[in-house]
């Protein structure tokens, strides 16, 4: 399916794991040795990166961008164009990066073996191996975009790479470039997908360059556009990465090969549809992929909880390191599409949610990642709450409800008149508070998130204004701090209130006994 369509003056970035420049050997201490080696072992591990597009009104500086990927562990990247600024942050640190050609350069370098020279002199040289450039992609979805420039495609790849060869730098740095996925016709079944007969002519050589040089067929992957083009025959599952039973795999007829998620059966369709044209050596690099968090009303299932488990299954699809059904060997390495969420493009509304954070850098959701590596540090797999599903009437809501306000015991407090979550007053925020609370307060244990059936569990934060969720306050620790030590102060000033009552009136009761104490005796002469 088309991927979604990409300006040629729109950046991007991808990111992974890199290993750190290779010493030479002989002259360094073994534990040197040994760290080179485990370097090089990592380096063949396969990785997961994110794409970042630079159409954000608060993008941060290129300092500031390099400090955030080291913090999320994020150690591969691809931009779409040489930005100075970047490949100078990035320099001495272990984040490895593809740089790109745009697509409006194609011509200059592919008719000119002198500008392909000094793109190279320009671009890669002045910063190599200080920053540890990758790969060079040339232009963007060229053929599908823009099918006029395809013919300058090869000659710009081969004289960039006879530049690199010239600086010796052709087995470090690979040469490639992006296609969308519908240069692939029929892609499923998998083992019955070849490319699009018209473009032939152009990506045979172009594979037969890959091959020669052993660099990587790049493509943008996309399961969420296959799935919102063939809905009610891919199921969602599918598309989610999420577990599925025997009977609802999509099997391959001629091979009887099951996939269990659409990625795989395009990565594989790209695989037999480049055995088609006897090339069989070639691997596969998903340059992008991802699912969008919010959309229009054309675009119901543009949500977070859909990108967070899409985003999040992917990962641990990639570090489970189990390849596809048919290379269980080779596990495609990936990049997510994007980093941040690009809010200054043009509608629809998808276009501008596809990043896993908001250009301040703060999560758009939370992934459930947990247990796979360090990567991407905003892990949250315990982060999850209990919410009130929609469709249901207020009547089942609100016997729910009473109950977990009532049997159930869970702290309703916050959602009575005046307080922070009573707002919006209706039944169906007031059961999510609730049905969380009592979800929190179980310990998260299977079950609890249910109240016959009206309630699920979301890893997207329910809390909203000053309605903090109860597991948000969990999450927190420093909300649990602020929380208790405005509850530590509020009670302090009420036992100081309460002591200060108990001084005051036994004060009284001296003074009234002293008074007593001594006008007594005098009251009682008088009478007498």
């Amino acid at each position: 399916m088309e991927a979604k369509p990409l300006s040629s003056t729109n950046e991007r970035l991808n990111y992974s794991f890199t290993p750190a420049t290779l010493s030479k050997a002989g002259a360094e201490p073994l534990h040197s040795l040994l760290k080179q080696q485990n370097e090089e072992e990592d380096e063949k591990l396969p990785f997961v990166g994110v794409n970042i597009g630079t159409d954000v009104s608060n993008l941060p500086p290129a300092s500031d961008l390099v400090a955030f990927l080291q913090l999320q562990k994020i150690t591969h990247v691809r931009i779409y164009d040489a930005n100075p600024d970047i490949l100078k942050a990035l320099s001495g640190t272990k984040i490895r990066v593809i740089i790109s050609v745009p697509n409006n350069q194609l011509l200059a370098i592919g008719s000119s073996n002198t500008t392909a020279a000094s793109w190279i002199d320009r671009n890669v040289v002045a910063y190599y191996p200080q920053t540890l450039i990758a790969g060079i992609s040339v232009g963007d979805e060229v053929l599908t975009t823009v099918p006029s420039s395809a013919p300058l495609i090869l000659p710009a790849v081969e004289s960039l790479y006879n530049a690199l060869v010239a600086s010796n730098l052709h087995q470090q740095i690979k040469v490639s470039t992006p296609h969308a996925a519908s240069i692939i016709l029929d892609p499923f079944p998998p083992s019955q997908a070849y490319f699009n007969q018209t473009l032939v002519s152009v990506i045979l050589p172009l594979l037969q360059f890959l091959s020669r040089t052993g660099s990587p067929l790049m493509m943008n992957l996309y399961p969420y556009y296959v799935f919102m083009q063939n809905k009610g025959v891919v199921p969602l599952d599918n598309a989610l990465f999420k577990p599925l039973t025997p009977n609802k795999e999509m099997v391959d007829p001629n091979t009887l090969l099951h996939y269990t998620n659409v990625l795989d059966a395009m990565v594989d369709a790209a695989y037999f549809s480049m055995k088609n044209l006897n090339i069989t050596d070639v691997v596969v690099l998903v340059t992008e992929t991802g699912w969008p968090a919010k959309g229009d009303s054309k675009e119901p299932y543009a949500t977070k909880d859909n990108a967070d488990t899409y985003n999040s299954n992917l990962i641990r699809h990639v570090f489970d390191r189990s390849g596809t059904p048919l290379h269980p060997e080779t596990t495609s390495n990936v990049f997510i599409y994007e980093l941040f969420n690009e809010d200054l493009r043009a509608p629809p509304v998808s276009e501008a949610n596809w990043g896993l954070f908001y250009g301040n850098s703060t999560p758009a959701y939370l992934l459930h990642v947990s247990g796979i590596g360090t990567f991407l540090a905003n892990d949250t797999t315990n982060q999850t709450y209990c919410i009130a599903m929609d469709g249901f009437d207020s009547k089942t809501l609100q016997a729910a409800l009473d109950w977990a306000c009532g049997p159930g015991r869970a702290n309703c407090s916050e959602i009575q008149p005046g307080e922070s979550c009573y707002q919006p007053n209706n039944v169906k925020n007031h059961a999510s508070y609730a049905f969380d609370s009592y979800y929190q307060k179980e310990g998260k244990a299977q079950g609890t998130c249910d109240f016959k059936g009206v309630a699920m569990i979301t890893t997207t934060d329910p809390s909203h204004g000053s309605c903090i969720f109860p597991g948000s306050k969990k999450v927190s620790n420093k909300t649990k701090e602020v929380v208790n030590s405005t509850v530590s102060s509020s009670a302090g000033e009420k036992w100081r209130l309460k002591t200060f009552n108990r001084i005051k009136i036994s004060a009284i009761h001296n003074i009234l006994h002293i008074v007593l104490d001594a006008c007594l005796p005098m009251l009682l002469l008088v009478l007498l």
